[in-house]
Parts: structure tokens; sequence; C-alpha cells
């Protein structure tokens, strides 16, 4: 199958129907750069299925349809048609019968694109289906354009992989695996989802087997279950109808005794409502005595306290006059001080104009000396610069003749050196050659398998760090988890126990209160509660005494007694004010337990503490007015009155709950504590991570290291056996090349001898330059001695001058500030003198000015004194009524105590009647649902039946239906219908399995079938290219290596060494090395596989004339069995070629095509 024609219709500059016709294996296309060469090229590869439009230069696929010039218009489609000649039937399948074969694809504006085969339109795929395996297609090896050249050489070991296996054919095997591996996949997929269901059937079928078996048996033991219940019922119903009447009768005789208890509660009530009254006048009386007493206190308090303050008083204003009798002293003297140093100062002033004057003067004129001095240097700098730029010109034309001497003498020895060489190597290859031996490559063969096992093991080393490294993580990580847990769940308790601290208090009265506060602009320090400390076991008892006080608010800085606003204090307020100095701790009262605000310690005192109940009993005997006794389970007792704590005081706990608050803030610390640390373990834990992956990088770049090292010493091991034949060729190309060099050097002789004459002359007029130099350098050290010299005087002059301003600005500046502060003291003298009289006024003048308050102190002391004995007479009487309420309250207690036992002894037995009657209605009703009557039932039982034998046989029974679990009374239905859909599936599985196992046959075969062809089509092309790359190269060795050991997906890499060459790698190649690498290479294909044709974009490009006439003569010799089509603008080239395709653009944005036949023109030339 050979390429006949391309015809295109308005793809890219070819707007105009033209066609391409390649009548020879050897066609050139030829013309200037942009007429639209490459175009052709990329139409057939447009037309072979390429979909990247950046492949084809473009941006978008409808870049390839003409866009218009200055002078034509845009088309609206594209067309490109590829004519083959099949008449070798090279082309396989449906196609194989055709002599000529057409491709085309049509692409329009609205970038939908068709395909046509024969003129039938098809699909894309059918288009790539034609070519697999011919070697063609849309980015295969026989289409190679501009740049294609490095890149085959320089890319990847997979990508190189894809020229061999379309060299091998087995792109067709390829996508006959995808597929093979899609369906597998699919089929895969299906399997496991019917597994799945399988199992699940199966699973189920297992259960409602059981379930079935157990239902008959269900319903036989739940025949016998409700007969012997029924009879249980109705043993029941007759015990309890029996005991429904002797409740009855204990309850008539227990009224009777309730209504007595009742009276003589009644009689007692009376008599402590007469002594409650003596006991509130005893308690007005005793108040009267002690308000009189505590105000006689206060006033003989205030009257001590204006003594102590007028004392105190005198004493400070004496001292306050002697500081300031000091103080005006003192500043006397600091003044005429100053007035003094101001008076020399001013005279100092005065002297140094007369200096500073003549310093300005004698600096103006060295500075003007400075700037002649500066003026000549200038001058002398213009001359040196005309110099030197007239000297320039014979010292760089010594320079370049020097380099030129240096480089052609190089050339010479280099030239030399090559004859030697070359005549050694004559001398050496006129011997017979021997192979060569591989020891020494097989040894460093084995080092650097070794060292490649080495770090493989270092590898797995670190790998297991890494896995080590990882798990401490996850395990710091999971400590941080229950860390924040425990913050959370802290949180979570914390704020429970705030709300309910909250709710123990109206959230609206609460807020009214504080808005109250705010209104009044008072200051709160927060709640009593949240400002105690309760020693453990005594919370309960706080809560008892202070009760609602608990959520007072504490207002600081004010007394309450004198509160403004205290009308519009809310409704159920309450606040205490915390002025008041903390009391003394008084032993064996309640505030001894606790700490708090003083007013709250000052209650407490008050109320004294017992171990239990009894106690407290005992000490409430012995209570004075205003005391009470408090247990610590809450007990509060006092003169004629008891009381306990309910539960549902809104106090209850708030003590506890505060103090479990504040416990749960040291913990929240220390877990986020806690949390902190965990977060920077696991920083260094990753920081240590990151160094060792970094670590695992670097022993695997070096073990890639070593795996391209020994990639490379095969590769020299394999080239060696090959260098037996390159001798003999290199024996006869040496001696052409001896020739060569020896025409060179002489050529090159010469040039030598030009070079050191233009030498010699530059050098004299270097000299006469010399001497000229030395006299402007001798002038220049004069001229820049003097304007250093002049510089120097300038300088010193202006610093003389500098430092005498200096010097006169800080006389100026100390003299402002002398007599700022002359102004200063002045004024404080004034003010001290003032002062003075002040105080002296301020003293108070006589023998004794307090004498009137101690008179006063001595009347109140007198009045205190009668005050105390009436209230000691009151408290003696209030002590008496209390003591005799106390005795009625215990009677009325005790009475009452009475009363309730017998009244809840009522209760319980009307309880227990209504429970009877309950039951007996529901066994009734219980014995109704199985259609029986219990009257019947009891009286079919015999007299001696109990309960509990009955309750047996039930249990029994109930305990026989248990063990059989639950009971899926559907179950038989059930299974039917699920072994029938076990049946359906488990044909289903054997079909999918067994067309897997096809598809598994199937793959095994294609894998089979490509490793043999591909590992065959390596091996020759190796050959090939080991054979063409001396050719090519005139010497030198290259071969191809396996990246990997599995032949299905091994990548392919390309090692090669021009002649004198030793590199490591093919990236240090030349341009032109590339090129004829990837040339050699590329023809090795095609002697294998040779494409139907091949088309090259400017290969020849990078290649000098002497590689030019070597590809040339390789196409040449390619041609007997390809087809070529090549682009160039190589002379050289265009003579190989037998046809010429001239491309013009005479219009503008218009390729247009000329056709040149190369031997009908040669015949027309020469006649």
């Amino acid at each position: 199958m050979r390429l006949k024609s391309i015809k295109l219709a308005g793809f890219k500059s070819f707007v105009d129907p033209t066609t391409v016709h390649f009548p020879g294996n050897m066609c050139a296309v030829v013309g200037p750069n942009g007429c639209g060469k490459s175009n052709i090229i990329d139409a057939v590869r447009w037309v072979m299925g390429e979909s990247s439009a950046k492949t084809l230069r473009g941006e978008s696929m409808t870049d390839v349809i003409f866009n218009g010039t200055t002078s034509r218009q845009p088309v609206s489609q594209a067309s490109i048609e590829l004519m083959f000649d099949n008449t070798q039937g090279k082309v396989a399948g449906e196609f194989a019968a055709y002599n000529e074969i057409s491709v085309r694809r049509v692409v329009t504006r609205q970038a939908q694109s068709e395909y046509y085969l024969n003129g039938a339109k098809c699909r894309r795929r059918d288009i790539t289906d034609l070519f697999l395996g011919t070697g063609l297609g849309p980015r295969s090896y026989a289409i190679i354009e501009q740049g294609v050249v490095s890149r085959l050489i320089e890319s990847k070991p997979e990508e190189l992989r894809v020229f061999i296996e379309e060299a091998a054919g087995i792109s067709k095997y390829k996508e006959r695996r995808r597929e093979t591996e899609s369906r597998m996949r699919r089929t895969t997929e299906n399997l496991e989802r019917l597994t799945d269901l399988r199992d699940e059937l199966q699973r189920n079928l297992s259960h409602l087997d059981r379930q079935a078996r157990a239902a008959e048996k269900y319903a036989e033991l739940k025949a016998e279950e409700r007969t012997v219940q029924s009879e249980l019922f109705a043993i029941q119903w007759r015990q309890l109808s029996t005991s429904r009447g002797e409740v009855a009768g204990e309850i008539g005789a227990l009224d009777v005794k309730r209504e007595a208890a009742r009276a003589e509660v009644t009689h007692t009530m009376s008599e402590i409502e007469s002594s409650r009254t003596e006991q509130s006048a005893a308690s007005d009386a005793f108040n009267a005595a002690q308000e009189q007493f505590y105000g006689i206190g206060g006033e003989v308090t205030r009257v001590e306290q204006a003594l102590r303050f007028a004392q105190e008083r005198r004493g400070e204003l004496q001292r306050d006059l002697e500081q300031t009798r000091s103080s005006l002293e003192q500043t006397r003297q600091d003044l005429e001080t100053d007035r003094q140093r101001l008076s020399g100062w001013q005279e100092e002033l005065e002297r140094s104009e007369p200096a500073l004057t003549e310093l300005s003067a004698s600096s103006r004129l060295a500075s003007e000396a400075l700037t002649a001095a500066d003026s000549a240097v200038q001058a002398w700098s213009q001359n040196w610069d005309g110099f030197n730029e007239r000297a320039r010109e014979p010292s760089q034309t010594a320079e370049v003749q020097q380099s030129r001497i240096a480089y052609l003498e190089q050339v010479l020895s280099k030239l030399q050196e090559r004859l030697q060489q070359q005549q050694s190597e004559w001398e050496s290859l006129s011997s017979t050659p021997t192979d060569a031996t591989t020891s020494p490559l097989a040894k460093k063969i084995e080092q650097a398998s070794l060292a490649m096992a080495e770090r493989e093991a270092g590898l797995v080393e670190l790998k297991e760090d890494l896995a080590g490294s990882h798990a401490a993580i996850e395990q710091a990580r999971r400590q941080q988890d229950d860390v924040r847990s425990a913050i959370q769940e802290a949180r979570g308790h914390m704020a429970s126990l705030t709300a309910l601290q909250e709710a123990a208090s109206d959230d609206r009265e609460r807020a009214s209160l504080s808005d109250w506060i705010e209104t009044e602009s008072l200051h709160s320090d927060g709640t009593v509660y949240a400002s105690l400390e309760v020693e453990a076991g005594w919370e309960g008892a706080i809560e008892q005494v202070l009760g609602e006080a608990l959520s007072a608010q504490l207002l600081s800085e004010v007394d309450v007694r004198g509160l403004p606003g205290v009308e519009a204090l809310p409704s159920g307020a309450f606040v205490v004010d915390n002025t008041v100095e903390s009391p003394a701790e008084v032993l064996g009262t309640l505030a001894a337990h606790v700490k708090g605000p003083a007013r709250v310690m000052s209650w407490l005192q008050a109320v004294l503490v017992a171990e239990n109940l009894d106690a407290a009993q005992r000490l409430c005997r012995d209570l004075t007015a205003g005391q009470s006794v408090v247990t610590p389970d809450g007990h509060w007792l006092g003169p004629g009155w008891h009381r306990r704590r309910s539960g549902a005081d809104t106090a209850a706990g708030m003590i506890a709950r505060q103090a479990q608050v504040d416990s749960l803030k040291e913990q929240l610390d220390k877990a986020r504590a806690e949390a902190d640390q965990v977060e920077k373990t696991i920083s260094e834990l990753i920081k240590s991570r990151v160094e060792l992956e970094k670590q695992a990088s670097q022993v695997q770049q070096a073990q890639q290291a070593a795996v391209n090292e020994r990639a490379e010493w095969i590769a020299e091991q394999r080239a060696t056996a090959t260098k037996v034949e390159q001798q003999l060729q290199r024996r006869n190309r040496l001696k052409a090349e001896i020739e060569d060099t020896e025409k060179q050097y002489e050529l090159e002789q010469s040039h030598l001898g030009e070079a050191r004459q233009l030498l010699s002359a530059s050098l004299d007029q270097m000299e006469a330059d010399r001497i000229e130099r030395e006299r402007l350098q001798t002038e220049r050290a004069s001229v820049t001695e003097a304007l250093t010299q002049k510089r120097d005087a300038s300088r010193e002059a202006s610093a003389a001058l500098m430092r005498g301003e200096l010097q006169s600005q800080n006389l100026q500046a100390q003299v402002a500030t002398l007599k700022q502060s002359i102004s200063r003291m002045e004024t404080q003298l004034r003010d001290l003198e003032s002062r003075e009289t002040e105080l002296t006024g301020t003293l108070p003048i006589g023998d004794d000015p307090d004498a009137e308050n101690k008179a006063r102190l001595a009347e109140l002391l007198e009045q205190r004194v009668a005050a105390e004995a009436e209230l000691n007479s009151q408290r003696a009487r209030v002590s008496d009524v209390e003591g005799k309420l106390r005795d009625l309250d215990t009677l009325r207690m005790n009475q009452e105590q009475a009363a309730q036992e017998i009244q809840s002894d009522i209760e319980r037995f009307r309880l227990q009647e209504a429970e009877t009657a309950v039951r007996l209605e529901t066994l009734s009703e219980e014995i109704a649902k199985r259609d029986a009557v219990p009257q019947e039932i009891a009286a079919a039982l015999p007299e001696e039946a109990s309960e509990a034998e009955w309750q047996t046989k039930v249990d029994r029974a109930a305990a026989r239906i248990n063990r059989l679990g639950p009971i899926n009374l559907a179950a038989i239905d059930e299974h039917a219908k699920a072994s029938e859909r076990k049946q359906y599936l488990d044909a289903q599985n054997s079909d999918l399995e067994a067309a897997l196992e096809t598809l598994r046959s199937a793959i095994r075969k294609i894998d089979k079938e490509t490793r043999q062809r591909f590992k065959d089509t390596f091996d020759q092309i190796n050959t090939g290219f080991a054979e063409l790359f001396p050719r090519v190269f005139g010497g030198g060795t290259a071969c191809l290596e396996m990246t990997g050991d599995d032949l299905l997906d091994t990548g392919v890499a390309i090692f090669a060494r021009p002649p004198g060459k030793k590199n490591s790698t093919i990236h240090l190649l030349s341009g032109g090395e590339k090129a004829m690498t990837a040339i050699a290479l590329v023809f090795s294909i095609f002697q294998l596989n040779p494409a139907p044709f091949c088309m090259l974009d400017e290969v020849d490009a990078p290649l000098d004339d002497a590689n030019v006439g070597r590809y040339a003569r390789m196409v040449r010799e390619m041609a007997e069995k390809v087809q070529f089509v090549f682009i160039t603008h190589n002379k050289i080239t265009m003579e190989a070629a037998d046809q010429l395709m001239g491309v013009t653009m005479q219009e503008p944005g218009v390729s247009r095509l000329v056709t040149v036949d190369v031997e009908e023109a040669a015949q027309l030339a020469a006649s």
C-alpha cells in the first residue's frame, strides 16, 4: 500500500481544491518559510484521526478551516482526502479486495467532523482500525514533524515503547485487550453484585427454614399457655375477693382513732397562739431596749472617731508647714546660683563672635582654591579619555590577533593530535582485530547490582521507620481526640451546672434587679453563693439557713439602709451590702465552717452548729434571743420553731454545684494544657516524618542512579560485542580522514602567519601609546596631589567654622535654658510663700481644742451602762416566753405526728382496697378475653389450688415458648419464594463465571502473543539500530534497553555514544547528534516493519553537509521499500529526490503547488 495523492480543499492555506500527486518513492516538498509546506503533513495526520488541535498548531479543531485573507472570504468547511494504492493487498479485512482505498475527513464551522471510507460515511474508530498494525496513524513513527526528532530521542521510556509496539503490529492486540478488560470489569462487577445477592438470599433461606419449623411448635405451646393462664387468673380473683372485705373493716376502726387525735391537736394550737401573743410583746420590748443600746454605742463610736481625727489633722498641718519652709529656703539659694551662672555665660558669648567671623572668611578662601584644583583635574581627565580612545584600537587588534593565534595554535595542535590519533588508529587497525574482553564490564555490572541491593535494603528500613512514624502520629492524634472529647464533656457539664444555677433564681427577677442596679449607678460583686467557700459536708446547712439569700446580689461601697431609689426596687428582689468589717471567727457557729462576705458572716455567727438532730435539740434549750442551731443534714431549730429543708427548694444544691463549676474550670485548664502539649508532640512527630520521607526520597534517587548506571554498563557491554565489526568499517574511513586532516593543517598554518604579522604591527603602535600614557600618568599625580591638598585645607577650614558655630549655639541654648529656669524658680518661690502663710493661719490656737468632745464622751458612756442593764432584763423575759412556747410546740408536733400516722394507715388501707378492686376488674377482663367467667373457672378448681403452683405452670409454658425465640408465622410462604429465586440466581452465577473464565483465557492468549511479538520486534530493532548508528555517525555505539522486567508494560530507553564520546546520558548530545540518532532509530524500525510511506518534515535542518549526505543516501536506500515524502530546504537533500513539489504563496495567505520531475528536468537541460 502506498500513498497516491492528497486532495486538499479549504484546509489551512490551501483554499482552492489542490491535488498533490506522489508518483515515486522520493518526493520532496520545497518552498520558502511560511508558504504552507507543513500543512501537507498536518493534512495527513488530521485525516488519520488526530483530535488534538494543539498538535495541528491550532487552538480549536475549526482552526484548520481557511479563515480568509485581505482579498478572500473565509470558507465554511475543510476537506482532505487521501488516495491509497492497495494493489499489494496489505490492508487486511473487508478492504483487502480493493485496489484503491479513499479516506476523507470533512469539518465545518460548527465543529462537526465527518469521516468517509471509500465514499461511505464511517466512524473515526473505523479509520483508526484500518491502519492498526501498518505503522500508520495520527502519531506513529511514519510521520516525523519539526521538533519530533528531539522529542523522540528525549521521550520517556513509556512513550518510546509506543513506537516499538506500532512496529511490532501489536496495537490491535492492545486494543482488543482493552476491550476484553472492559468486559471483564463489567462481568466482575455483575458477578460481585450477584454474589452479594446470593449470599444474602442464602442467609435469608436458612433463617426462614428455622422460622417455619418453629411456627408449628409455637401454636401448640401457645394454646397450652392460654389455658393455664386463665386458671391462674381465676385463683388470683378468688383470693382478692376474700381480702377485700377484711380491708374495709380495718378502715372503719382507724377513722375513729383519727378524729380523737385531731381534737387534741386543736386544743394544743389554741394554747400556742396565746403564748405567741405574749412572745410578741416581750420581743417588742427587747427590740426597743436593743435599739437604744446600739444607738448609744454608735454615738460613742462617732465621738471617739472625731477626737482621733482632730489630733491627726493638727499633726499633718504642722509637718506641711515645716516642709514648706525648708523648700522655700532651698529655692532662694538655687535662684541666686543660676543668676550668677547666667551672667558668666552671656559674657563668654559676646567674646566668641569676632573669632567666628574670622573662621567664616578662611573657609570661603579654601573653597575657592579647591574649585580651581578640581578644574585642573577635570581638564587632565578629558585629555586622558581622548588618549584611551585613540589607543584602544591597536590594543583591541592585538587582543583579537592574540586570541586568533591562540585559537589557531590550538586548532593546529588538535589537528596534529587528531592526525597522530588517526595514524595511530590506522596502525592499530592494521593488525587483525580481536574480541574485546568483557570481564571488567561484568565486574562493574555486578558492583552496580550490589549497590542496588544495599540501597533497596536501606529503603525498606526507611519505609519501616516511616510506618512507625505514621503509627506514632495516629496514636498522638487519637490522644488529642480523647483530650478534646474530655474538654467538650467538661464544657457541657459546666454549661449544665451553670444553667441550673441560673434557674435557681427567677430569670425575670434577676433581669429586673440588674436593670435597677445599673439605673442607680451601683456596683454588684455578684451573687452570695458565688462568693462563699463552704467546708465539705455543711453545704445543706448553708442552703437551709441562707435560703433565698444565696441568690441575693452583693452591693459594694453602699449601705443598704441608705440606698437611693429604694422605692423602685423590683418586687421579690434581694440585695445585701458588703460594707461592714469582717467579724472575728466564733467557734461553734456556722460561720466557722464557711468563708464569705462580712455581712453574711455576721448572719451566720448567730447560728450554732450540731452534729445531729439530738445534739441540736439539746443546744436549742440554751439559745439566746436571735440565735438558732442547724445540723449538716438541714435541720434548723430555734426557740419555738423547727424547719427542715425541702427537696423542692430552689436553693437546694447551689453551693455544691458552684463547687463543681469551680472544679470543672480547673479541669478545663489542665485539659487545655494537655491538648497544647499533644499538639506540640504531633508537630514534632510530623517534622520527624518529613525528615524520614526526605531521606527515603534521597535513597530512592540514589537507587535510580544505580539502576541507570547498571543499564549504562550493560549497554557498553553489548556495544563491545559489535566493536570488532566497527573496527573493520572504521579502517576504510580513516585513510580519507587522514588526507582531509593534512589539508586542513596546511590551511590553518597559513592563517597563523597572517595573524602574527598583524599582531606585530599592533604591538609597535602599543609601545608608542605606552610612552604617552606614562607622561599623562605623571601629570595626573601632580594635579591629583594639588587637589588633595586643597581639599584637606578646605575640609579643615570648614571643620573649624562648624566647631565655632556649634560652640556659639551651645552657649545660646544654655543662656536660654537658665533664663527659663530662673523664671520658673521665681514663680515657685511666690507659691511657697503663699503656702507658708496659709498653713500658719490654719493651725488651731488654744490649750485643749477637744474639751467639748471629751465631756460628751463621758456622758454617753454612763448612758450605755444603763441601756445595757435594761437590755439584759428584757432578754431574760423573752427567754422565758420562748421556753414555754417551745414546750407547747413540741407537744403539738408529737400530736400531729400521731394523727399523721393514723391518716397514713387509713390511706394505706384505702390504697390497698383500690388496688384490690382494680386487680379484680383486670382479672375479670383477662378471663373474659378467653371467653370464660371467673366464678365458673374458680368453682372447677380444687380448694387447695395455690397461686404459686399455677404460676410455676405458666412460667414453664412461657419458658418453652421463649426458647423458640421470635416466630414468623408467614415463614413457610416466604421460604418457598426465596428458594425459587435462589435457583435462578445460581444459574446466572454459573453463566457469569464461565464467561469470565473465557475472557481471562483470551487475556492470557493476547498477553502471550504480545510478549512474544514485542520481544522479537525489540531484538530485531535493537540489532538494526546498533548496525545503522555507526553508519550514520561513522562509528560509535548505540542500543535500546528495557527499563522493566514485564514485557507488557516495560519502557524502552536509548543509549547512544558517538565516536570518541563517553556521555552518560543521551540528553548530553547536541541537536545534530540527537537528530542523527533518531534517524538511525526510525530507519531501523522501517527495516523491520516498513510503513506504507514515511513523511519527514525538515529532519535534516540541524545537520551539517556531511551528515546531510549520509542522511540522503540512507533515505535513497530505504526508498527501495518505503515511499518517502520529505520537506527540506537543503540542496543536497533536494538532489536526492525523484520529484520536487514546490509550494508557493504568490497570493498572500493562499498556497499553490508546482511539481517538477527531476529526471525529466535533467534530460531537458541536457538536450
